[in-house]
């Protein structure tokens, strides 16, 4: 498939509910221009009702934008005055009323106005697609097709792309297109039928547990068991339920019902009367504050079915199952599975009715059990789709199961058995990954060109570790590109990840290398030091061991920046503390959009002492528009304050509007499957361009005695503000006297070698103090902040 398609750089969202201003702020965040419209109201301003539905879209949590400069692309209006909008949009999305006869109304409307090279997409989550167009002219069915967004759109990865029969397929690859490398979703190509893939075996497995209660399993024994334990998020089923709201599900389920009366498992989608009794009384979930579970003050209370009043919790009777829970999540699948009491019975009903039901809708709803698996996983946050449990269950264990419930499984399925195939998913040689598709046996998985990761690097050929210690590992990413990872649990900073810190660039300077991504395939890319040695440490009085190391971070973090080839850190997760010190000085950095950096380290009573404090001051003189203190002094308010309140961007562009990160030095990875890709291709840009690593800093501007007084105040007006503890606000003067030039009695420009000192010299008095290690061990023991 081509990638060479033009972008969309003007959008339109006709429908302004929860979904349509969410997917209008998506498409802004990807920079694009937004109208966003909606009905007009019944008195003016006509557009009251839009600017309504964007100023609560505006204060969703967790945001639906990146910063708050995405709002300024998104204008609103309504179709009685501002359809004529349609004509500069590149891209038109319809997000209203669920009706057909509404949605076929406004495909006319938008066919009068739209320009003839304007996509058109319906963002329908069950109604057939090709029907809502049927009425419009042969050109704009060949530009129409469907795109379902799952809430919240930012965060959730799935986007579902229905072409109708009509849809010139290069429209279809081209939204596909911009969808996965702009918007970061994952996609998957669905057919016209009802719920199409995700919310079709989803909800069918939601609703399947219904019939659990009536079995006398309990609300948190169903959660356990359908939540982290097998791999899927916490929410589980109904703290999800209520998330989404009782009368969506139960609107949903209806919905499917009447669908689709060819179904054998039809019955599985009636809406219980639990649910209808709930929606009747108003306990819709969240949204009322009770629905299966209601906060009564600190605690948490859920329903008893049977009397539809709310309990405190009680002990689970599921037996132990600590044991498989330190399994590996395929393993926990397979113990689960042929666990003997009262869980080993849910997991073994549900799994077995939940992944015959996926099989038997292939090929209604997909020709491939892969995409049935990843829209799952993108979809609903499974770690694994039905097809993948089946692997880890065994297929020939789980068509054992089957044929005790009577269940009928599909004839492509028992062929695949007899044929000796007894999994959908293998591995080839060189780490070729295959996936079984029904009729055709074994494909290759096609990887997208532009997406990397550390895994299929190393799974490509041999030899590609180079060098590697206990916690780190260097690999040969190819076109003279090593990749420097960490292994540590949770990708901490020990002292093994930082000394190989030193090994990585001096064995890309030494060879024939163009330079130095650092990255992993973790979740998170740091959440920071080891705090487990650092108390270690501590606790054995070892400080000028532990002087020692913080030196040898400082080094490290300051050899990346002044490095003779380019080092480009690929980030995304968590990037806390020496996470942002040790990306801080790389010459390009390449963040995804769901990037959470900050420095914490006021958290745990402690300040960045790694290099950190000394590049943010240096960057607020850096910054300010002329080098005279007056000028200096706001900019250095504001570092004082990011720090001292330990702020956590919230995406990789917010993480440049702290200061973290320069404009200068970051791309951003909408799409984090491509962040390693994109960081490898910055290295050769560089290397091309012929790098030449960044001048020492000699002049660091500090303002001295007159510059503390006004971020003690600072400090102090925080504390009164309640939103620093009294021990934060010492700490915060602690960090002010670093960020001022320690006993500079006035303004003076200081080598970083200077501020790195003082930085090292009241990290360890810190770490001396009774409020900071008690911090340190809250962490370590409840990985908990605690605010004394």
């Amino acid at each position: 498939m081509s990638t060479n398609y033009a972008n969309f750089r003007t959008a339109a969202v006709l429908g302004a509910g929860v979904m349509g201003s969410q997917i209008a702020a998506h498409l802004a965040n990807a920079g694009l221009t937004v109208w966003l419209l909606d009905m007009p109201a019944p008195q003016c301003p006509k557009s009251a009702l839009v600017q309504q539905a964007f100023g609560k879209m505006l204060k969703m949590k967790p945001s639906p934008v990146v910063t708050d400069a995405v709002a300024s692309r998104i204008f609103t209006g309504n179709f009685e005055e501002n359809l004529d909008v349609l004509g500069k949009a590149d891209w038109i999305i319809e997000v209203i009323i669920e009706q057909m006869d509404a949605k076929k109304s406004m495909m006319a409307r938008i066919e009068q106005h739209a320009r003839p090279d304007a996509v058109i997409s319906s963002n329908t989550s069950g109604l057939p697609i090709q029907e809502i167009a049927a009425d419009c002219s042969a050109g704009f069915r060949k530009r129409f097709l469907g795109t379902h967004f799952f809430n919240p759109p930012r965060y959730l990865k799935l986007l579902e792309i229905i072409p109708t029969p009509d849809t010139d397929p290069e429209i279809t690859n081209r939204v596909s297109h911009f969808g996965r490398v702009h918007l970061g979703k994952g996609i998957v190509h669905a057919k016209d039928t009802p719920n199409f893939i995700a919310n079709r075996v989803g909800t069918y497995s939601m609703m399947l547990t219904f019939g659990f209660l009536e079995k006398g399993y309990s609300i948190e024994e169903i959660d356990l068991l359908t939540g982290q334990l097998t791999g899927r998020p916490k929410s589980a089923t109904f703290r999800t339920a209520d998330v989404v709201g009782l009368d969506t599900l139960t609107y949903v389920s209806k919905n499917l019902y009447k669908a689709i009366p060819n179904d054998p498992d039809r019955g599985v989608f009636r809406v219980p009367d639990l649910l209808l009794k709930l929606v009747e009384q108003k306990a819709l979930g969240a949204k009322t504050g009770r629905g299966f579970y209601f906060k009564d003050g600190k605690v948490i209370k859920s329903l008893n079915p049977k009397t539809l009043s709310y309990k405190a919790p009680a002990e689970l009777n599921l037996g132990d199952l600590s044991a498989i829970q330190k399994q590996s999540l395929a393993k926990r699948w397979e113990a689960l599975f042929g666990e003997e009491g009262r869980a080993g019975d849910f997991i073994r009903e549900h799994t077995t009715r939940m992944i015959a039901y996926a099989m038997n809708r292939i090929p209604e709803i997909s020709d491939f059990p892969r995409d049935v698996d990843l829209a799952i996983q993108w979809g609903f946050g499974w770690q694994m789709g039905p097809f993948a449990i089946c692997d880890a269950i065994g297929p020939v264990r789980f068509s054992q199961e089957a044929g005790k419930r009577g269940l009928d499984l599909p004839l492509w399925f028992r062929k695949m058995l007899a044929d000796g195939d007894y999994l959908f998913y293998k591995q080839k040689e060189k780490g070729l990954d295959l996936h079984y598709v029904p009729g055709s046996g074994y494909k290759p998985i096609e990887a997208q060109a532009d997406e990397l990761s550390l895994a299929a690097i190393k799974a490509s050929g041999k030899d590609k570790e180079v060098w590697s210690n206990p916690e780190a590992a260097l690999i040969d990413a190819g076109d003279g590109v090593l990749i420097y990872e960490f292994r540590s649990k949770a990708n901490t900073l020990g002292f093994n990840v930082i000394n190989g810190v030193f090994e990585a660039l001096e064995f890309t300077e030494k060879g024939d290398w163009r330079g130095l991504v650092i990255a992993n395939d973790g979740e998170n890319f740091s959440v920071g030091a080891n705090l487990g040695e650092l108390a270690h440490a501590a606790l054995s009085g070892q400080f000028d061991m532990i002087e020692k190391a913080v030196h040898n971070f400082q080094k490290a973090a300051l050899a990346i920046r002044y490095a003779q080839k380019p080092v480009v850190n690929a980030i995304r997760g968590k990037v806390l503390g020496g996470g942002v010190e040790l990306t801080m000085g790389a010459a390009s950095v390449v963040a995804a959009t769901e990037t959470y950096m900050g420095l914490v380290e006021l958290g745990v009573g402690l300040i960045p002492a790694g290099s950190g404090t000394m590049t943010m001051v240096a960057r607020a003189g850096e910054t300010a528009p002329t080098q005279h203190p007056s000028h200096i002094q706001p900019f250095l308010q504001k570092v004082f304050e990011t720090i001292a309140m330990a702020k956590v961007a919230t995406s990789g562009q917010q993480a440049v509007d702290f200061g973290y990160l320069t404009q200068e030095q970051t791309r951003i990875a909408m799409n984090d499957a491509r962040r390693i890709y994109m960081a490898k291709e910055e290295v050769i840009r560089l290397s091309n361009q012929g790098y030449i690593a960044p001048p020492v800093r000699h002049r660091v501007f500090v303002p001295g005695k007159p510059g503390f007084a006004p971020l003690q105040n600072a400090a102090w007006q925080m504390q009164q503000a309640g939103w620093i503890s009294e021990y934060d606000a010492y700490l915060a003067t602690r960090l002010a006297h670093v960020m001022c030039g320690g006993e500079l009695l006035g303004p003076e420009y200081v080598q970083e070698d200077y501020l790195i000192d003082l930085e090292r010299e009241v990290f360890l008095s810190l770490l001396g103090q009774e409020k900071t290690r008690a911090r340190i061990e809250s962490i370590l023991k409840t990985n908990k902040p605690l605010r004394n």
